[in-house]
């Protein structure tokens, strides 16, 4: 079937524009449905993006889904990657998404808006990937083309909690880097968003 990714009619979740400026979009997103896994990168071929093939199995977007109901599920976009949450850490790490060895990654994706409730979203065969509730989150978002390497990113989250110190708006958890496109898009036609949630 090949891959849905990139295709044209591709759901993104909705969100509403509370307030933009030339530096950056504060948007409210609402409540989600994600399938999710966390890994370390350095145990699965040291790939920051390791989590992908396995949620993209989960959905079936390379053949069978391998859920409990063989349920194909639409692909979305953006994927996220995140550190996970405080409690899923691994003690004595800076929480960088991106880096690897005894780094943490969280990358989701985000379920089609049909799946209102975790429980109706099918179950994962493989007991990696979880399925969870995003509650409804303000961000401010800075958006970029080009590859998303860590430098990169790290440099977009430096700028953004700058301008949000400036402005005195308060940062609310650590940042997330949703990404658009399949990694055959040649960088200049990528979008990406570097999205830190405030209060």
């Amino acid at each position: 079937m090949g891959m849905v990714f990139g295709k044209i009619g591709v759901e993104t979740p909705k969100y509403d524009v509370v307030s933009s400026n030339n530096d950056y979009e504060i948007r409210q997103y609402p409540p989600a449905v994600v399938a999710e896994i966390t890994y370390d990168p350095a145990q699965l071929k040291n790939d920051k993006d390791a989590g992908f093939p396995i949620l993209a199995n989960y959905i079936g977007a390379f053949g069978k889904a391998q859920n409990t109901k063989a349920e194909s599920i639409a692909m979305t976009t953006p994927v996220i990657t995140k550190a996970p949450p405080p409690s899923e850490k691994i003690a004595m790490t800076v929480p960088v998404v991106t880096k690897s060895g005894g780094e943490l990654v969280t990358m989701g994706f985000i379920l089609p808006s049909t799946y209102v409730k975790a429980e109706d979203a099918p179950r994962p065969v493989d007991e990696r990937v979880v399925i969870r509730e995003e509650e409804g989150k303000k961000y401010a978002v800075v958006t970029f083309s080009g590859v998303a390497g860590e430098k990169v990113v790290a440099e977009k989250v430096k700028k953004l909690t700058e301008f949000l110190e400036r402005d005195g708006c308060k940062a609310a958890g650590d940042f997330v880097l949703a990404r658009y496109n399949p990694p055959w898009t040649l960088p200049p036609f990528r979008k990406n968003e570097v999205r830190i949630p405030v209060e």
